[in-house]
C-alpha cells in the first residue's frame, strides 16, 4: 500500500530534498505541496492525502492554524510536523492542534520514513529530541494545587 503525502514548507529547497527523498522510496507517493498554510488546506482538501508534512514557521498562515484546520476539516488526514522549532511552546501547540508526530528537519533519513509511516498508521510520533521534552513535562512533580486553573500559564495566557 502506498502513502499519500502532501508536504508544506514556504523553503522550495525543502520541498524540493523532501521530494526527492519521497521520489526515491516506493511506499511513498507525492500527491501535492504548498507553500503557506492557506495553500495547504486547498491541497489537502484537492488532494485527500494520507499524511501532511507541515513546517510551522511559514508567511502567512502558519503550521499550527493549518494543522488545526486539516484537522478539523479532514480528520483522517494525519498531520506530521517536520520543523527546526525544539520549544515547548511550539511542540505543545503542535499536538494542540491536531499534529500526530514531530520530528526535527535534522532527522535521519529512516527517523523520517519510519515517522511518515507510524502517523499514517494511526500512531503518534515524536523524535527523539522531542519525546525527551514531552515525557519531562509528565515526569515532573504536579504544581501544587490553587485555585487558577493551569497556574503555569501567565495571566494574560489564561486570558487568551
Amino acid at each position: 500500500m502506498t502513502t499519500r503525502i502532501v508536504v508544506v514548507d514556504d523553503h522550495a529547497l525543502i520541498r524540493d530534498g523532501v521530494k526527492a527523498l519521497l521520489g526515491s522510496l516506493p511506499q511513498f507517493e507525492l500527491v501535492g505541496e504548498a507553500s503557506d498554510g492557506t495553500e495547504a488546506v486547498e491541497v489537502v482538501g484537492a488532494t485527500q492525502p494520507d499524511v501532511v508534512l507541515m513546517d510551522l514557521h511559514m508567511p502567512g498562515t502558519d503550521g499550527i492554524t493549518a494543522t488545526r484546520m486539516i484537522a478539523q476539516r479532514h480528520p483522517n488526514v494525519s498531520v506530521l510536523v517536520v520543523s527546526m522549532l525544539v520549544d515547548d511552546a511550539s511542540v505543545f501547540a503542535a499536538v494542540r492542534a491536531g499534529a500526530r508526530g514531530y520530528v526535527l528537519k535534522g532527522a535521519e533519513r529512516e527517523e523520517l520514513t519510519r515517522a511518515i509511516s507510524a502517523v499514517a498508521g494511526g500512531e503518534a510520533i515524536f523524535g527523539p529530541g522531542i519525546a525527551q521534552r514531552v515525557l519531562g513535562l509528565f515526569s515532573d512533580p504536579a504544581p501544587p494545587s490553587t485555585s487558577v486553573p493551569f497556574p503555569e500559564l501567565t495571566e494574560r495566557e489564561r486570558e487568551i
